[in-house]
């Protein structure tokens, strides 16, 4: 509770600490998945229907 809303509840000095632990926290599990991309690709076969349909005509 402390991390997560310290720095909202807590007055100055005391809740400071919280805000800074949580923004560090989060830095560093973002920086496990920087580049994260979905290895599929959902629209691809709506994708190449339209095209083989546009082809088509």
């Amino acid at each position: 509770m402390y991390i997560a809303i310290g720095d909202k509840v807590l007055p100055g000095a005391i809740g400071a600490p919280s805000r800074q632990i949580r923004e560090t926290a989060n830095g560093a599990l973002l920086s496990l998945f920087p580049d994260w991309q979905p290895k599929t690709n959902p629209y691809g076969r709506t994708e190449r229907a339209i095209d083989q349909e546009n082809q088509g005509r």
